[in-house]
């Protein structure tokens, strides 16, 4: 059976090399002159591989329909890809998180993996191939038509074109046009995994500033209701807020009802305790301990014991506490004022980054339109989706890329 991948990021590959496992002839399309160029950039050029967590707790950490992809998780897991790693030479280590990086710290490394494996199987790869249509006769694939004109006879094809985070890395929607043409569902597309814009008078000041093992709670204003909570480390930057638990927040952020018309009415709060491990009334007598040591210096000058330096002007400046105030001089109603400070430092979201800035995106083919047992579209027949360009997403942490390899083996396996 002639197959046609369209796609050459880790879906596509995965795809690819299930498929010629299989005996099928395979013929794998990339625009960009090289296969992987999106995988390259993945945990900081280190690639975040998979995380080890147990699989039947993968769909926890999908917060964009991860029910959808209980099958696919069975048939290609963690280990799947850990094994396939170290059966090509490269082993794995397990970092904070349960994050699997590997050994080398090189994504180039695990892109080798993948392109060893597509010449093992005779993956013919043709690189520089642009799809415009996918051809369909009564219903079903027929092949493909290229930017040139080209067409290539098939009799199954695998969409795996990516979303739309990351443009120059290609992923720039094709998929989601081809998909269309064809009578399939869009959902809307969005970054998920995409830094905050938020209140840029705090921001910028504080531009730079990386926050670890501090709390945060997002929270609606307007209706008091608690949208996502976290634990862990956070950037400042000169439009907002970024770093690991920022980006997972925006998973939650991007599908709360009415969230646009909120981010508009400045109703979404971020509040992050920077003393999480402290209650309140643990927090004052710390505070108290060092005032007794700074007593005699200004209410500016005590804090350095228990702020970053580049924080300290900012909160003196909330908690409203004179700075050349002499620490033996503050009140106990200004001291408690600090403390609320330090536990519930409040920053408006005005709201998210745009889908080109996002590590991942959301939305996409809509799942109710695809097979999740084969990921064989429900419209056509012969035509199989796998990785980004499907309505499915995921947190930080090497998700995403595990939602690609187990959509792409099921894909490749499925072509009866």
């Amino acid at each position: 059976m002639k197959v046609i991948v369209i796609g050459g990021g880790p879906a596509g590959m995965i795809a690819a090399i299930t498929a010629a496992k299989n005996g099928n002839e395979v013929i794998l399309l990339e625009k960009n002159k090289n296969l992987g160029k999106k995988l390259l950039i993945t945990g900081k050029g280190r690639c975040n591989i998979t995380n080890a967590i147990p699989m039947e707790e993968f769909i926890r950490n999908i917060p964009g329909n991860g029910k959808f992809l209980y099958s696919v998780f069975q048939n290609f897991t963690n280990q799947d890809i850990i094994c396939m790693m170290k059966e090509n030479g490269l082993l794995v280590k397990k970092e904070r998180g349960n994050r699997i990086f590997p050994i080398t710290d090189k994504s180039i490394d695990v892109l080798n993996v993948f392109l060893k494996e597509l010449k093992k199987y005779q993956v013919v790869i043709k690189n520089n191939s642009n799809v415009k249509h996918i051809l369909v006769k009564d219903n079903q694939v027929t092949g493909v038509i290229l930017s040139g004109g080209e067409k290539i006879k098939a009799n199954k094809v695998i969409l795996a074109t990516g979303g739309k985070s990351y443009p120059l890395t290609g992923s720039t929607g094709d998929g989601y046009i081809l998909a269309k043409a064809l009578g399939h569902t869009i959902e809307k597309i969005q970054g998920s995994l995409v830094p905050l814009e938020a209140d840029k008078k705090i921001c910028q000041a504080l531009q730079g500033l990386s926050l670890k093992n501090v709390k945060i709670q997002v929270k609606d204003t307007q209706n008091q209701k608690m949208i996502y909570e976290d634990f862990g480390e956070m950037l400042f930057t000169h439009f907002g807020v970024s770093g690991p638990i920022i980006l997972s927040a925006s998973a939650h952020i991007l599908r709360y009802k009415d969230i646009d018309e909120l981010l508009k009415e400045r109703k979404i709060i971020l509040s992050i305790d920077l003393k999480p491990a402290l209650d309140k009334e643990t927090l004052d007598k710390r505070i108290r301990r060092d005032f007794l040591v700074f007593k005699n210096k200004d209410f500016k000058n005590s804090l350095e014991r228990l702020l970053p330096q580049k924080m300290i002007p900012q909160i003196i400046e909330l908690s409203q506490i004179y700075p050349n105030k002499k620490v033996n001089e503050v009140t106990k109603e200004e001291r408690i004022r600090l403390v609320n400070m330090i536990k519930e430092l409040q920053i408006i979201i005005t709201g998210l980054r745009p889908v080109e800035e996002a590590i991942i995106t959301a939305g996409g083919i809509a799942t109710k339109e695809i097979n999740p047992k084969t990921m064989e579209s429900k419209l056509i027949k012969g035509l199989f989706f796998a990785g980004e360009v499907i309505d499915v997403d995921g947190y930080t942490g090497g998700f995403n890329l595990q939602i690609a390899y187990s959509t792409g083996y099921t894909a490749g396996m499925n072509l009866i």
